[in-house]
């Protein structure tokens, strides 16, 4: 329950509408005090008429009008002279005076709360002008008891009635809520949980009914998105018919190699110099034709896992891929110059890491020795707060024009004859996986860039 839309909304709205009771409670009481001072104060100035209408009143009648005033003392203050009216023995000294005549709210407000929290029965003085002009002032002596008691009982229906408005305010809020908010969100959850259970099923895709403006945003926003990803799902059902093809086609063609070889070796021994000049060259065809379907069906087949992260030592990584290119025989020598500096440590998966770099390397490796002559490719890092930055130059004859308009392109970036152009379309990936970016920084006669960018971040907002 609590951990509910619904349920929160209900605890907050609770909780709200309490503090607001609270701020009308300390003003309300405030004022029931003053109302409970000027009672007095107008019970106070009836009596004392009865005692100016007629100079001589009894002991006992003058008593009992103090004690339905609820005062000891009343004195009224006409034509500037200061006249004790009615009197009776005060227990205590006076504790306090109040004049409620230039009071100001925050300070009628302390004396109430004051008064509240004062258990002890004080007396007190209280000054006010009395009602119909009948004088200057009126001024009285009471006991705070009654007062405070009259205070406690009023607070108290207060805060009774508060906590039924409360609970009523909150329980309407929390029915309201569930109709105009929990439903429709759970509607919106169980279409996708319907969707994911048969995204085939067009039925699970939903229809923007919502009133309200955020939620119909919403569902607009799921409607887009489970089109969208019903056709990638479709097609990606017609690249998987498609890559069986191809895998077809790759072990017919093997088959087709085979017997071309067969044929080729039969053919080397005519006495044509042109055929056997040509049969070589039908075989390489052939060949390269068995590659590309094959390079073909691994790209459509790849679903690279997310990277696992770690603390990784990059100038391992680089001798690793130094050292593996090293085992390629070749007539032409080609340096792989690691100058990482140790010990760097980055945050990657390593295994990606190596295949990112590897594949740039060899890439490299092959252009160079394509040109015939020596080479050198140097791997280096550097970095700032926010990021890595992984080099990787060469000295070869840089990239084509084609290349470079289709770098990332798969099938289409291949700098070199015969290439797929899936190696760089493939460590493109692996780096957006990681949260960074691969990018051709320059190329040319002198030598071709690249810069691996590695954010340090682990992206949390």
């Amino acid at each position: 329950m609590l951990n509910t839309l619904s349920g929160r909304f209900l605890i907050l709205t609770t909780v709200f509408v309490m503090l607001a009771e609270v701020l009308i409670f300390v003003p309300s009481i405030s004022r029931f005090r003053q109302d409970y001072l000027e009672d007095r104060l107008q019970r106070a100035q009836i009596a004392s008429l009865a005692l100016l209408a007629d100079d001589m009143i009894e002991s006992d009648l003058e008593k009992e009008l103090l004690e339905n005033a609820g005062v000891y003392n009343v004195v009224l203050r006409r034509d500037e002279m200061r006249q004790l009216v009615l009197s009776s023995p005060i227990p205590r000294p006076i504790g306090a005076t109040f004049d409620l005549r230039d009071a100001g709210a925050l300070t009628l407000i302390g004396d109430a709360l004051t008064r509240l929290y004062t258990p002890q029965n004080d007396i007190i003085r209280v000054i006010g002008a009395p009602v119909r002009d009948a004088g200057l002032l009126i001024e009285i002596t009471m006991q705070t008891a009654p007062l405070r008691a009259e205070m406690i009982d009023y607070g108290l229906r207060i805060l009774l009635l508060s906590a039924v408005i409360s609970v009523l305010t909150a329980v309407l809020l929390f029915i309201a809520v569930r109709m105009v908010l929990v439903k429709p969100i759970k509607g919106v959850i169980g279409y996708m949980q319907r969707y994911a259970a048969a995204p085939e099923d067009a039925r699970g895709i939903i229809t923007p009914k919502a009133g309200v403006i955020e939620l119909r945003e919403a569902e607009e926003a799921l409607q887009k998105l489970q089109i969208e990803l019903t056709h990638a799902l479709k097609q990606r059902e017609r690249l998987a018919q498609l890559g069986g093809a191809v895998a077809k086609i790759s072990h017919d063609l093997r088959n087709i190699l085979t017997s071309a070889q067969l044929f080729t070796d039969r053919i080397e021994m005519s006495e044509d110099p042109l055929v056997r000049r040509l049969a070589p060259k039908l075989v390489n065809s052939i060949t390269r034709a068995v590659s590309l379907c094959e390079g073909t069906l691994a790209f459509g087949r790849a679903e690279e896992p997310s990277p696992t992260f770690g603390r990784v030592c990059l100038s391992e990584v680089v001798d690793d891929v130094a050292e593996s290119e090293n085992l390629a025989a070749s007539d032409v020598t080609v340096e792989i110059v690691n100058a990482v500096p140790l010990p760097t440590m980055i945050r990657c998966d390593k295994e990606q890491i190596f295949r990112v770099i590897m594949n740039l390397v060899r890439n490299a490796r092959q252009a160079i020795i394509a040109t015939g002559r020596d080479g050198r490719i140097t791997v280096s890092l550097r970095e700032d707060e926010n990021d890595w930055w992984i080099v990787i130059d060469d000295t070869g004859p840089g990239l084509p024009k084609k290349a470079q308009d289709n770098l990332f392109t798969p099938f289409q970036g291949g700098a070199r004859k015969g290439g797929s152009g899936l190696g760089l379309a493939i460590a493109a990936e692996l780096v957006k996986g990681h949260g960074g970016q691969l990018a051709l920084i320059a190329t040319g006669g002198e030598g071709t860039t690249f810069e691996v960018c590695l954010p340090k971040g682990d992206g949390a907002v």
